[in-house]
């Protein structure tokens, strides 16, 4: 009996674990179920939370709409917790209770770690009620991810270069985007050794003037030839603003005046933001050989856009206005998509020095020097124009002028305030004959030989008030343009054969560029840091250095875009390329005042003249009689002395003579053909006896 019984109590105790175990594990079960219904907020322990989710409107979120309503409803929602099945812990529904107002991103870290992605897969299949909430949220973090403006889609931003790359001068670039032009500079170039008889080239307007209607205003960032020369010939044909500083503005306005030009003229200054169109541009005070220039930064909707203009970094400008050097850190903080640059210098290296260098310069020069005193400069120089007349003052001697442009360009800055000249120092050039040669100093154009310039013309003895003696001092405060050089020779050559002193660049450090060197064009990229870089501003070995110094800072050499005059480089969404397409860029010649009628046939007829001078056969045929009834008579200009080779002439006319009669004996009387084979058969004759190729010219004249 008693063994029975504890069996029975063993078989009691083991059925009882048996059935506690049971009770755990379904339990766990259940709990485990309960937060697995919860995370996937549709198991079937839910119903009426489930059915009030389908009766709600679609387009809202039961979780964002019950803040809104009555604070009983928030009641009834945790009555309705406390309702639920007994699985659910009061930590599980806490979540549910915050109020609506915090975003998806901030609820999910409050539930368990390992439903998230099953819970954000169910979401995704749900009904689009609770879609809702997810789709305010995207809406309302897009503005935070595109707060920089971008293009549409629909237009690019398009940099056309129309002058100014692979040369040195004629500098203009259009900036467009959709239906507006921007144009920056407008600038001429001083004519090769092959552009016979032309005066200056312009860039070519055709493309500006097939889409006048875009055209918006065009910006100045200083006052040089190379930069607004080209301006009176574009406003012959268009019509447009124009903004830049009073200096430029002032220079603009004396060319204009000679062309009897009036145009829209505004005055900006450094520091001051305009819009132009979809451009909205801010003017940087930059430092250069002459006052009041600028750099551009130039928002538009493709990117910001950076133009340098022509500078240098002189951090002890004469006018005491430095480069704005925070403001362009500022800019290059806002991120540059494209940056143009000046080229100029690159090949040299180091620094450029600063211009007030030049005022030791001149006064050792003229401490050592007790005859007169000439220098040619820059008339828009007025900087050194300024430390000549300073070192003339401190040194006793009076100051005259010569040259146009000097006198226009000196009245124009005194009277803005960019130089200061004591009274009784300035005389007329004329009154130069009463003052002893020690206490005088003339300054003068012509520092680039210009051919017209007054100081060609004193090397040449055809200027009306100055006339070169022996013991004159004459300095060249300048160094040449490229493609200058021989032109400024040969000045310094027919000077020097007047018995004159004569400095120039090549001798002594008489002038400091005004141009950027490799250091200064590496801390101009370091400090503005573009996507895209393109190098402008020079002849091709200036772009390809520029370039170079570039990828040494890091640009990646895709990034580094060599362009030609005409070529169409696009921007959009940060991106840019260059077109297919390309517009017209060639460079337009001005002889007198004909602009662009001078091409290369008329280039090359003047080349040919030039190298082997001109022939002329005339005679007059009867053909009718088949004879010749006067001539032919041989005329030469520029081929050889008629008196000293009349020989020769005579044979000339001889075998013009007898190429005639043979035609008119065949009956091949047609003009044209007998013009052709007279010239022909001279050409021949006269390379066998001369070895030359002078143009030739037929006249045939009717009996």
């Amino acid at each position: 009996m008693t063994i029975k019984l504890n069996e029975f109590t063993r078989d009691l105790r083991r059925s009882v674990k048996s059935t506690a175990a049971v009770k755990h594990r379904d339990k766990t079960q259940n709990e485990q179920r309960g937060r697995t219904d919860k995370l996937h907020q549709g198991s079937a322990s839910r119903p009426a939370r489930q059915e009030k989710l389908r009766q709600e409107p679609a387009g809202r979120s039961s979780r964002q709409e019950k803040p809104r309503q009555e604070p009983a409803s928030r009641s009834s929602r945790q009555e309705k917790s406390r309702q639920e099945p007994a699985s659910r812990s009061n930590r599980q529904e806490k979540p549910r209770q915050e109020p609506a107002s915090r975003s998806n991103r901030q609820e999910k870290p409050r539930q368990e770690p390992a439903g998230r992605s099953s819970r954000q897969e169910k979401l995704r299949q749900e009904p689009a009620a609770k879609s809702t909430k997810q789709d305010a949220t995207l809406r309302q973090d897009k503005p935070r991810q595109d707060s920089v403006r971008r293009p549409s889609g629909q237009n690019k931003l398009k940099v056309i270069p129309l002058g100014g790359l692979n040369e040195v001068g004629k500098n203009i670039t259009a900036l467009e985007y959709g239906n507006d032009i921007l144009i920056i500079d407008c600038g001429m170039s001083f004519p090769d050794d092959e552009m016979f008889g032309i005066d200056i080239v312009i860039p070519d307007f055709e493309y500006l003037e097939e889409n006048q209607a875009k055209l918006r205003g065009m910006i100045l960032t200083h006052g040089h030839e190379d930069h607004i020369g080209g301006i009176p010939y574009l406003l012959k044909k268009l019509d447009l603003p124009i903004y830049g500083t009073r200096l430029t503005l002032g220079l603009v306005e004396n060319k204009l005046q000679e062309h009897n030009i009036k145009a829209q003229l505004n005055t900006i200054h450094a520091g001051q933001k305009l819009k132009i169109g979809p451009f909205d541009i801010e003017a940087i005070r930059t430092t250069h050989s002459i006052a009041d220039a600028l750099c551009f930064a130039i928002d538009t909707p493709a990117g910001l856009i950076f133009h340098t203009g022509d500078f240098k970094v002189d951090f002890t400008p004469v006018d005491g206005e430095p480069f704005d050097f925070q403001k362009l850190s500022e800019v290059g903080k806002r991120g540059v998509t494209l940056m143009l640059s000046d080229s100029t210098n690159a090949i040299r290296k180091g620094y450029t020095e600063s211009e007030q260098n030049m005022s030791g310069v001149m006064e050792n020069i003229f401490r050592d020097t007790q005859s007169r005193i000439i220098v040619a400069t820059f008339a828009s120089n007025v900087h050194r124009i300024q430390t000549i007349i300073d070192t003339a003052v401190r040194f006793g001697r009076k100051v005259t002028l010569s040259g146009r442009s000097m006198l226009k360009v000196l009245d124009l800055a005194t009277s803005l305030g960019y130089i200061q000249i004591p009274k009784n120092v300035l005389v007329d050039i004329s009154e130069i004959k009463n003052i002893p040669d020690k206490k005088l100093v003339i300054i003068t154009t012509g520092s680039q030989g210009e051919p017209m310039s007054a100081l060609t013309r004193m090397a040449n003895k055809d200027h009306r008030a100055v006339n070169i003696k022996k013991g004159d001092k004459i300095i060249l405060s300048s160094s040449p343009i490229p493609g200058n050089e021989k032109t400024v020779s040969g000045v310094v050559n027919k000077l020097l054969q007047t018995g004159a002193e004569v400095i120039y660049s090549d001798i002594a450090d008489i002038h400091v560029s005004g141009h950027a060197c490799q250091e200064e064009l590496k801390l101009m990229l370091s400090l503005i840091k573009p996507k895209w870089f393109v190098p402008v501003h020079g002849e091709v070995r200036h772009l390809h250095q520029h370039a170079r110094i570039a990828e040494s800072l890091g640009i990646p050499q895709k990034n580094i875009i060599l362009m030609e005059n005409g070529q169409i480089l696009e921007i959009s969404s940060g991106n840019a390329a260059l077109s297919e397409d390309r517009v017209t860029a060639d460079p337009v010649l001005v002889d007198g005042l004909g602009v662009g009628d001078i091409g290369a046939v008329v280039l090359r007829d003047r080349k040919l003249l030039s190298e082997s001078g001109l022939i002329i056969v005339v005679a007059t045929v009867d053909t009718a009689r088949k004879q010749i009834v006067s001539g032919p008579e041989i005329i030469s200009r520029g081929f050889v002395y008629v008196r000293e080779s009349e020989g020769l002439i005579e044979e000339m006319t001889q075998v013009a003579a007898d190429r005639i009669e043979a035609l008119l004996r065949k009956g091949k009387s047609d003009r044209n053909n007998m013009k052709t084979a007279i010239r022909e058969e001279l050409k021949n004759f006269i390379y066998k006896r001369t070895q030359r190729n002078p143009v030739i010219l037929t006249i045939f004249l009717d009996a």
